[in-house]
């Protein structure tokens, strides 16, 4: 059932977590927080987001709170490390945050950046994983087809597993992949998954090998499993940079997948400084546990993010309920 808008109004809690390290554009992360009857529930999209799109991060939190988890077919993800436009010299310190990790992405394709850094970079993570260990790059459809062509060129040598949305459009990755056929590189699909109108036309457009998906921002787990049915490609699991709760939901994802192989992009927590669990989701032995997260109301209130942004986010959940919601006003 669907919670009423009051409910998630009055059980809201808004936190403020700084990032170790500048991500994504951003120092800081903001997240609302509510308990349903199934566990907590996170709902958290990014600030550039408009209400349209965050509606399905709010039909997303909703579903994983106001609902059963899919049934589990697995106990532990594997997940790989995440690391940001770092120098080389710090690749190490960085990486030791993800303890057994086997898998590292790295983020290429940086504002302010050149090929010749992500090169450096990727030859840096090579080095700290050894020749076994698997590096995928995410360039966040920021290269045009000449551009990436060039820069999977420059970093084949490194060994690529993957290359995760290399450009913007599905005709782009489509032709980006015909290039390339040489290198066998795979090419995986992000935004153009979770961000376009159809999720199902980049695999239709034979544009991408593999997907990546994420529990919010497509609207819920359900969602995801019916479209990974559907386009019968293989998928790794991501995070959108949650707090231990909205993690735990794509853990649950991974979990109910009929077959994963790849590693999940799940381990996230590491790049905050502070987590509202009372064991934050971080890697032990390279996996995260499958299962719901115990919120610590002492983190809550130490996290709690300033009056002003509190009014932002309760207005905001405001404005997306009507729209993923239209007048559903039923309480459980």
């Amino acid at each position: 059932m669907i919670p009423s808008l009051d409910e998630l109004l009055d059980g809201a809690r808004i936190v403020s977590i700084p990032l170790r390290r500048r991500f994504r554009g951003i120092d800081v992360r903001e997240a609302l927080l509510v308990e349903g009857p199934h566990g907590w529930t996170e709902f958290s999209p990014f600030l550039e987001y408009d209400d349209a799109e965050a509606a399905h991060w709010l039909r997303a939190a909703v579903e994983a709170g106001w609902s059963a988890a899919p049934p589990a077919l697995r106990e532990r993800i594997r997940v790989n490390a995440t690391l940001p436009v770092v120098d080389p010299g710090d690749v190490g310190a960085v990486l030791a945050r993800f303890p057994g990790c086997r898998t590292v992405k790295v983020k290429v394709a940086d504002p302010g950046t050149t090929l010749t850094d992500d090169v450096a970079r990727v030859r840096a993570t090579r080095a700290a994983l050894g020749p076994e260990g698997r590096i995928r790059v995410d360039a966040n459809a920021a290269w045009t087809v000449d551009e990436a062509e060039h820069a999977l060129r420059a970093l084949s040598t490194a060994d690529l597993e993957y290359a995760e949305q290399p450009c913007a459009t599905i005709g782009e990755l489509a032709e980006l992949r015909e290039r390339i056929a040489d290198l066998a590189i795979p090419i995986a699909a992000d935004e153009s998954v979770r961000k376009a109108e159809d999720p199902l036309e980049v695999a239709r457009a034979g544009a991408a090998d593999l997907l990546v998906v994420k529990v919010q921002p497509l609207g819920g787990a359900r969602r995801v499993l019916d479209l990974v049915e559907r386009t019968g490609l293989p998928v790794v699991v991501s995070s959108a940079l949650e707090t231990s709760v909205g993690i735990a939901a794509g853990v649950r994802l991974a979990a109910a997948l009929p077959a994963l192989e790849f590693d999940c992009g799940l381990a996230t927590v590491a790049l905050l400084t502070d987590d509202v669990a009372r064991h934050p989701l971080v890697p032990i032995d390279g996996a995260l546990p499958v299962g719901a997260v115990e919120v610590d109301p002492a983190a809550l209130d130490r996290l709690r993010a300033a009056p002003e942004r509190e009014a932002h986010w309760r207005a905001r959940l405001s404005r997306c309920y009507g729209l993923a919601f239209g007048a559903a006003t039923v309480t459980t």
